[in-house]
């Protein structure tokens, strides 16, 4: 913290907490909208990701807080077990996360392969841009992905009701606003987010002209907001149904947040994620808004990604941001009570569509072949049609047909020797995701400075997980100004690390 109030440091993160907060206000509440929670848990789980796991998260630069991919296994919790068992999954999830934080698991999330994780994503996308479009209308999303689907053309044939016209009209606007001021936004107002662009110009339109629609209602306190555990707690911890939703969603928070994680770390030089102490800061904040019955949380990629864009230096930028996201909350309440629904839906549609990136299974068949694809396109069908854990279990259950051919021969010995200021690391065997937190672990305790020299040439073979992370770790070593040199790959190899 020190090192944060010191130097230069302390303008930039000053400057980057208003752009992160800014940024993170409308998604907070949106996403708490899709969850079928109120917009006010959303707040409150922003407000313990910024002052708390800022100050203990094991990636300075990386902000937590609700997150998307988490949306719709909170909306199916709600929906059949009630709001009042958030809290104790929330508190049982958090809990398990610190304890895999202090066992050092945290690399083990890592090797969930790459094309599992952003079929995950692209499944939930969908999920929320067809749950979303209901609200667009000012309705309520139906029980099931399926269901939003087959709906979605009876809203369109319903709007010769004047209302469901009105607030479709507003979400457009929000929309239109948002996508606008991203394409011509002039350089000097680069940082204004346009999520927040969209909202303030669709609540304007909507107060100016007194549109009958939807507002997000918020208590007038915080603190009014704030749920402790009903009676029966520990029954309730006891409940199986329960344990199992509370792992699964320490498992898919921790595979979200330290991902998150490693994509923060390509975007600066500066200090590496302690993933151990990351999943344990997660697990803190998790616990913390079980007892206060919020939203759970995760790292998450657009407001870190804009928290490092924006200059932050240390971890004291995370940490302002929930400062403003409680004074906000605190002192303009009424504000808050102006904005449309259809404007936070229309918010989250953009969203849910950025979640299904089409360039990465792209980028997964190009290097890798079909398999990667397969993997990808069988967690997002599976998502869609069945759930959230079914379609990740279903996703790491295909990726394991990668180890098959090579199943007697699964060992990787990494050798490094030291010749001067250079260091070569020997690959001998089979890497794969089995591999993978000892490989990684091994290439980022390798001296900064000095060539690094790759010998591959008795490596037998390579899965695309283990290939993504030493690809990525080639990448940021190089950028990063130390050399990377290759020996003995050929054909595939040499063109993922080239």
């Amino acid at each position: 913290m020190l090192k944060a109030l010191s130097g230069g440091n302390f303008s930039r993160d000053f400057t980057a907490s208003i752009v992160v907060f800014l940024v993170a206000m409308p998604l907070c509440m949106g996403i708490a909208i899709a969850s079928g929670v109120p917009p006010e848990k959303g707040l409150i789980t922003g407000i313990i990701g910024g002052l708390v796991v800022g100050l203990l998260a094991g990636s300075p630069l990386q902000v937590s807080g609700p997150a998307a991919g988490l949306a719709v296994i909170v909306f199916e919790i709600v929906r059949e077990q009630g709001l009042s068992a958030l809290g104790p999954i929330l508190i049982l999830a958090g809990a398990i996360q610190i304890v895999a934080g202090l066992l050092r698991v945290g690399g083990w999330f890592r090797a969930i392969s790459p094309a599992v994780v952003h079929g995950m994503l692209a499944g939930i996308g969908v999920l929320i841009v067809v749950g979303q479009f209901h609200v667009l209308f000012d309705d309520k999303p139906l029980s099931s992905g399926l269901h939003n689907l087959i709906a979605m053309p009876g809203q369109i044939f319903g709007l010769s009701n004047g209302d469901a016209a009105t607030a479709f009209a507003v979400g457009l606007v929000t929309i239109f606003s948002m996508l606008g001021w991203e394409k011509f936004r002039p350089a000097s107002l680069k940082l204004v987010p346009g999520a927040l662009v969209g909202v303030v110009t669709a609540t304007i339109v909507a107060f100016a002209l007194g549109l009958p629609v939807a507002r997000v209602v918020v208590p007038e306190s915080i603190v009014a907001a704030v749920a402790l555990p009903e009676a029966g707690l520990m029954a309730q911890l006891m409940n199986p149904t329960i344990i199992t939703t509370a792992i699964a969603i320490a498992f898919i928070a921790s595979a979200e947040t330290l991902l998150s994680a490693a994509a923060v770390d390509r975007m600066h030089d500066g200090v590496r994620t302690n993933y151990n102490r990351e999943l344990s800061a997660q697990g803190v904040g998790n616990l913390l808004c079980g007892f206060a019955g919020a939203l759970p949380m995760t790292g998450v990629i657009v407001r870190s990604s804009a928290n490092v864009q924006a200059g932050a230096k240390t971890r004291l930028s995370a940490i302002l941001h929930g400062v403003w996201i409680l004074g906000f909350v605190a002192l303009l309440p009424w504000l808050l009570r102006e904005i449309p629904m259809a404007a936070l839906a229309g918010i989250l549609v953009i969203t849910g569509v950025r979640l299904v990136s089409v360039a990465h299974v792209k980028h997964l068949f190009h290097l890798y072949g079909p398999l990667p694809a397969i993997v990808w396109a069988a967690t997002l069908i599976c998502v869609v049609a069945t759930d959230l854990l079914t379609g990740v279990l279903v996703g790491i259950g295909l990726s394991l047909l990668e180890l098959l051919p090579h199943a007697t021969r699964l060992r990787l010995k990494v050798d490094e020797e030291s010749r001067g200021e250079a260091h070569e690391v020997a690959l001998r065997g089979t890497a794969t995701f089995l591999n993978l937190p000892k490989l990684s672990a091994k290439l980022e305790s390798l001296p900064a400075a000095g060539v690094v020299i790759l010998n591959v040439e008795r490596l037998g073979h390579i899965d695309h997980t283990c290939a993504e992370m030493l690809r990525e770790w080639v990448d940021r070593r190089r950028v990063a100004g130390g050399p990377v040199e290759l020996f003995g790959a050929t054909g595939r190899m040499r063109q993922l690390v080239a």
